[in-house]
């Protein structure tokens, strides 16, 4: 007997109350509705397609990754151009070259189309013989580096422009222009002072006091000298190892011997500036305190 009244009581309270008429309605309707309105708002993972686990009420959680624009990269053959274009003087990289070879291309206009008498009268007034140097000192020394000796077609030319302008881009035209200027006037002393002392003692005739003297390469030769100081060991060596050996095999030659001695004093000269060329090189550029 209490078993079964036990048992009816449970099955009783396991029933529950009735429910009203009508409720069972409600609530299955109220549900679909909410079921249908979130089934209409779009999916975080519908923006980002191939992108599940996304979750909703996060901002930021994936979005596009920002790609970085290309920079421009020159093809080589234009490398190949910028970088031989600086192997040559430009007005505003290397203006004391660009300058200096704007003079030489008038002068040599004017030995190669003017009156012969007229350009033997302004190289004998611009030499840097004996006789000049007693006298007009100042005047020729730097004068006569404003011929180029052999003409326009001279190998000094092509040396000029690509000596100088390596030089000056790493130092600064000003300091080029005192080394090559040091080498030709320390050049041209050396192998003219040695004339004069032979005319005197008898050695040589009185008219070696009075021959031509004039040119670039001199000042070509301390430059050659004073640039490989800056340049890295396999290229210094070489360039030293085959203009001096090109200088000793001229003055073998014993064609002009005085003009060879000087071409190797002049490199000897460059060569003896690489301290002071490479202090310079470090500062060049550099804003002034």
């Amino acid at each position: 007997m209490k078993r079964t009244e036990v048992t009816g009581r449970a099955s009783e309270d396991t029933a529950g109350p009735a429910s009203e008429p009508g409720s069972g309605a409600v609530a299955e309707g109220g549900t679909a509705s909410v079921e249908s309105a979130a089934a209409a708002l779009p999916s975080p993972d519908a923006h980002f397609p191939g992108v599940p686990g996304l979750l909703d009420g996060l901002p930021k959680q994936r979005g596009p990754v920002p790609v970085p624009a290309a920079l421009p990269v020159a093809a080589p053959a234009a490398r190949l151009r910028i970088r031989l274009w600086r192997l040559l003087p430009t007005p505003t990289g290397t203006p004391f070259t660009f300058g200096y070879a704007a003079v030489l291309a008038v002068t040599s206009l004017v030995t190669e189309y003017a009156d012969p008498a007229l350009v033997h009268s302004l190289l004998q007034g611009s030499s840097t013989d004996v006789a000049h140097l007693v006298r007009t000192p100042v005047l020729v020394l730097p004068a006569s580096a404003l011929w180029i000796a052999g003409g326009i077609a001279s190998p000094y030319v092509l040396g000029f422009l690509l000596v100088m302008t390596a030089l000056e881009r790493r130092i600064g035209g000003l300091r080029s222009a005192s080394v090559f200027l040091l080498g030709h006037v320390l050049a041209t002393l050396a192998t003219e002072l040695p004339v004069g002392l032979a005319v005197l003692v008898g050695h040589l005739p009185d008219t070696s006091l009075h021959r031509l003297d004039y040119g670039i390469s001199f000042g070509v030769a301390a430059g050659t000298g004073a640039l490989a100081g800056l340049l890295s060991p396999w290229l210094r060596w070489p360039l030293l190892g085959l203009y001096g050996g090109m200088l000793v095999q001229d003055l073998l030659a014993f064609t002009d011997p005085m003009t060879e001695w000087g071409h190797l004093m002049a490199l000897a000269i460059g060569v003896a500036t690489w301290p002071v060329v490479r202090r310079w090189a470090k500062t060049h550029g550099r804003p002034s305190a």
